[in-house]
């Protein structure tokens, strides 16, 4: 019982990441028109930063020892994640739609495999790859990708959707680095150390790109109509949500949560139903394999893993029994 209460807390932190992450597609586009990215990306690192600020303080000096330690790595990882990815996805939001932006950004776990195959040589099991294979059928019947369109919407996406999904390697790097620092940090140290240290690197990003004039200092005005999306992106998407996706990969291993990340644009459709918007036969039909998919992956997974959590008769100590979960 002890080495499965951990999946389950994974698992539902996992859900409550991508839930909070389709609810920032939603908002974030009616943003888009009052705040660049660069500057959207600073502000709603801004929130996250002083609410990690809290989390760490009654720590004492243990977590600042660390950042001074890791400082350089800790920046560069968010700067990636959060930088990188949040700038690149805002940017492709703006010239596309919120559902294309749901749809890229589950196409990391299949980014995450294969680049886990080629970096690190191991091959993903068949099992993962067909329920990944499932799982982006799935997300695309969601988005509606496969609907008919005028050739000229069509047309008017290419550009957001392609740096949309090149933003999305800055997540799959930052996702590889909560594993890597597992040893040394734990969940709420890496999702506040590295949100901390890459805060200047997104300041020096925002001034830059507004002297080179690819941004512009938000106005008071879009500012005060904005405000609530900002507090929720900032608070809800950009620090319970990677805390929570961070517990997650800690929980269940790299592979396993960012499969997770296909749920997001299932989210966003089961939101736009709560804002009025039913959906079609075809968002059901593709939401239902997206959720197959994720259920089969964990299952599957569990199936794989069992053997290393299982004691042995002569030792019935739980030793390692968490790790070799989320190995």
């Amino acid at each position: 019982m002890i080495t499965h209460h951990p999946r389950s807390l994974g698992i539902a932190a996992l859900l409550l990441a991508t839930s909070a992450w389709g609810g920032m597609f939603l908002v974030s586009k009616g943003v888009l028109h009052q705040i660049d990215p660069f500057w959207f990306t600073l502000i709603r690192y801004s929130f996250s930063a002083v609410l990690f600020v809290a989390l760490i303080a009654p720590r004492g000096m243990g977590p600042w020892q660390k950042l001074r330690t890791h400082a350089l790595p800790l920046a560069v990882r968010g700067a990636a994640g959060f930088g990188v990815f949040s700038v690149m996805l805002l940017t492709g939001l703006s010239h596309s739609v919120p559902s294309h932006g749901a749809i890229i950004m589950a196409t990391t776990p299949m980014t995450t495999q294969l680049l886990r195959w080629v970096l690190d040589g191991e091959r993903p099991s068949r099992s993962t790859l067909l329920t990944s294979l499932l799982a982006m059928t799935g997300v695309v019947i969601v988005s509606g990708a496969l609907s008919p369109h005028a050739s000229h919407d069509e047309a008017s996406t290419v550009f957001g959707d392609a740096v949309a999904f090149a933003g999305t390697l800055g997540w799959v790097w930052y996702t590889r680095g909560a594993a890597q620092f597992a040893d040394r940090l734990d969940v709420i140290e890496y999702s506040a150390l590295t949100v901390i240290a890459s805060w200047p690197v997104l300041a020096v990003g925002a001034a830059l790109a507004t002297t080179l004039g690819a941004a512009a200092i938000p106005s008071a005005d879009g500012l005060l109509l904005s405000w609530h999306a900002l507090l929720y992106v900032g608070l809800v998407s950009s620090a319970v949500a990677v805390l929570a996706f961070n517990y997650g990969v800690r929980a269940l291993g790299a592979i396993t949560g960012t499969a997770f990340l296909n749920f997001v644009p299932v989210s966003a459709l089961l939101m736009s139903v709560a804002l009025g918007k039913l959906p079609s036969g075809n968002e059901l039909l593709g939401m239902s394999m997206v959720v197959g998919a994720l259920l089969i992956h964990t299952l599957s997974s569990r199936t794989r893993t069992a053997p290393l959590v299982r004691p042995a008769p002569s030792d019935r100590q739980p030793q390692g029994g968490v790790c070799g979960a989320t190995s």
